[in-house]
C-alpha cells in the first residue's frame, strides 16, 4: 500500500496540472483567440472562465476597449498651396480579433498600420480643401470623411476607428513668421489709416469749432454795439433833457469839463486872448489875468 502512495501522489500532481492548463479566466476588458499549434480555433469574446486543451492549445488575449493612438505631425499642403502640419490622433477597437491576429497580431504593428492610413487620408482629405476651410466649423465633416477613409482600409486589418480628431493645424515656422509681418504690415496700416481719419476729422471739428466761435464772437459784437447805441442814445437823451431845463447849468458845466481837460497836467501852454469866450466864467475874479491884453497861463 505504501508503494501506490507516491504513485497516486504523482497522478494527483499530473491531473492538477492537467486542470490548472485546461482552465482560463477571460476579463471583461478582454477578449480571446485560442491557438492549437499557432493556428486560430476558436474565438471568445464574452468573460468568464473557459476550457482549452492544455499543451497543445494556448491562449491569445486582445483588448476589448476603445485605445488611443497619437499619429506622428504630418505635413500636408491644402488645395491653395498653403503647407500646414496636422497633428491628429484617433481611437480605435478590435472589431474582429480573429482579423487582426492573421494581419497585424500585435497592437504596435496596428498602430504602425493605422499611422500610415490616417496620413494618407489627411493628405487626400485635406489636400482637396482651402487653408481657412481646415480651421473653419467645417473641419467636423472633413474628420468625418477621414475617419470613412480610413474605416475602409482598416476594416480589413480586423479594426474600426471610432474617430478621428485634428489636435493642431499650424503653419511651418517659416510660413508663420511670414505671416505674422503681413498681419503686422496689415494692422499697421489700419492704424495710419485710423489716426489719419481722426486727424482729419479733428481738424473739422476744430474748424467748426473755429466758425462758431467767430459767429457768437460777431454775434455778442453786433450786440454789444447796440446795447451801446442804445446806451449812447439814452444818455444823450438824458443830457438834452437836463440841458433844455437848465442851458445856463448846462453850458456852465459843459465849460468846467472843457476846463478840466484843458488845463490838466503842470506842462502845458496856452496863449489866448483874456476876452475870449473860453474864459467868459472867469471874468469876475481879479489877479487871473494880466495887464497887457494877452494871458500866458501854465
Amino acid at each position: 500500500m505504501n508503494k501506490f502512495v507516491p504513485v497516486l501522489g504523482v497522478i494527483v500532481a499530473l491531473l492538477g496540472m492537467i486542470a490548472y492548463g485546461s482552465f482560463f479566466t477571460v476579463h471583461q476588458t478582454q477578449q480571446a483567440l485560442v491557438l492549437q499549434f499557432g493556428e486560430p480555433k476558436r474565438v471568445i469574446r464574452e468573460a468568464g472562465l473557459q476550457l482549452k486543451i492544455p499543451i497543445i492549445q494556448n491562449v491569445e488575449y486582445l483588448d476589448k476597449r476603445i485605445l488611443a493612438f497619437d499619429t506622428p505631425p504630418e505635413e500636408v499642403i491644402a488645395s491653395d498651396q498653403k503647407r500646414m502640419i496636422v497633428d491628429a490622433f484617433s481611437r480605435f477597437r478590435i472589431s474582429d480579433p480573429l482579423l487582426f491576429f492573421q494581419t497585424v497580431r500585435t497592437v504596435n504593428v496596428a498602430q504602425s498600420r493605422l499611422a500610415t492610413l490616417i496620413n494618407s487620408s489627411l493628405r487626400r482629405v485635406l489636400g482637396e480643401e482651402e487653408f481657412l476651410t481646415v480651421l473653419s466649423g467645417e473641419r467636423v465633416s472633413l474628420m468625418r470623411r477621414i475617419r470613412d477613409f480610413v474605416n475602409g482600409a482598416a476594416g480589413n486589418l480586423g479594426i474600426e476607428i471610432v474617430d478621428i480628431r485634428i489636435k493642431r493645424a499650424d503653419l511651418p515656422a517659416e510660413n508663420s513668421q511670414a505671416i505674422y509681418r503681413r498681419m503686422q504690415t496689415e494692422r499697421e496700416r489700419e492704424a495710419k489709416e485710423a489716426r489719419a481719419k481722426g486727424a482729419e476729422e479733428a481738424l473739422r471739428i476744430r474748424a467748426r469749432s473755429d466758425r462758431d466761435r467767430t459767429v457768437l464772437l460777431a454775434e455778442a459784437n453786433k450786440k454789444s454795439e447796440i446795447l451801446r447805441g442804445d446806451g449812447d442814445g439814452a444818455r444823450a437823451r438824458i443830457f438834452n433833457e437836463a440841458a433844455s431845463q437848465d442851458p445856463k447849468f448846462y453850458a456852465f458845466y459843459r465849460s468846467l469839463q472843457a476846463y478840466r481837460v484843458a488845463l490838466k497836467g503842470q506842462d502845458t501852454t496856452m496863449v489866448m486872448s483874456p476876452n475870449s469866450e473860453f474864459f467868459r466864467y472867469f471874468s469876475g475874479f481879479s489877479g487871473l489875468l494880466g495887464d497887457n491884453g494877452d494871458n500866458k497861463r501854465e
